[in-house]
């Protein structure tokens, strides 16, 4: 996990190496599903989500900082700060309670709206990758640098959250594009979309509370943007206005070349 010398991404660091030991540590079956309360945004709150705020909470504290937090299961913790760390403490839980390879530690750094957030961190907890950049500085993936990829037409690979809520544009986009890929996490999704793996990460459903929080995205959005791509809403407005807030829902049409900015709302066939 090197990284440049950034005395906020140390401390981001050292949180996404804590939750990494407390998770492979932790004694949850990737078979049980145990809800053991509900989060602050409203969702079931599962053992493992707590294990790994847990750790976010502690090494925030040892590590001296005054950063607020903004957390999915505990809301806002006010800590004095000017700044909010804006924390999923495990992106895609579903996933790791299953022991499917698709979930992060998601951080990002800023404060008032997801345009303020300037550092983002999001740790694989299963490959062990960290994917960090900092606003004006690039974007990284283990120290090496990360960009978009030019848009090849027909050849497109596509992230799309599909199932029972997704819009009929969503899986009009599944039904034109290329290759088609879905994997239950959105900050790991954005994150390849940034490293030139994925053209674009689509996440519209049918109502706005089942969109995604800024929780998800803090720090895929910021990777991302440093990468070259871009990010919009469904309607393709910039999403830079979303306030730091868990009571706010987004869709999501994240893109790496821009000239797939318009072409994802009106779709890619012919």
């Amino acid at each position: 996990m090197t990284a440049p010398s950034v005395p906020e991404l140390e401390v981001m660091f050292r949180i996404c190496s804590s939750v990494h030991g407390a998770v492979r540590q932790a004694s949850t079956s990737p078979h049980r599903a145990d809800t053991v309360g509900m989060g602050a945004d409203g969702s079931p709150t599962e053992e493992l989500d707590r294990i790994a705020e847990a750790q976010v909470l502690t090494e925030v504290e040892e590590a001296h900082v005054d950063w607020n937090i903004l957390s999915e299961e505990i809301g806002l913790v006010q800590r004095g700060g000017s700044r909010t760390l804006v924390v999923d403490p495990i992106d895609g839980s579903h996933n790791a309670l299953r022991g499917l390879p698709f979930a992060t530690v998601s951080l990002g750094l800023g404060a008032g709206t997801l345009g303020g957030i300037d550092i983002g961190v999001v740790h694989d907890l299963s490959g062990g990758s960290t994917y960090w950049a900092v606003r004006g500085e690039g974007a990284y993936r283990d120290g090496r640098p990360l960009r978009v990829r030019a848009w090849a037409p027909r050849h497109e690979l596509f992230f799309i959250n599909l199932g029972r809520h997704a819009t009929p544009h969503a899986v009009k986009l599944a039904a034109e594009s290329r290759r088609v890929r879905s994997l239950g996490c959105a900050s790991f999704e954005m994150a390849m979309v940034a490293q030139g793996g994925a053209d674009a990460y689509i996440f519209e459903n049918d109502t706005e509370n089942r969109n995604l929080r800024v929780t998800d995205i803090a720090a895929a959005y910021r990777i991302l943007l440093e990468a070259g791509g871009g990010v919009v809403n469904a309607s393709m407005a910039p999403v830079d206005e979303v306030p730091l807030r868990l009571d706010q829902h987004t869709s999501v049409l994240a893109y790496g070349d821009v000239a797939l900015r318009d072409l994802l709302r009106r779709g890619v066939g012919p």
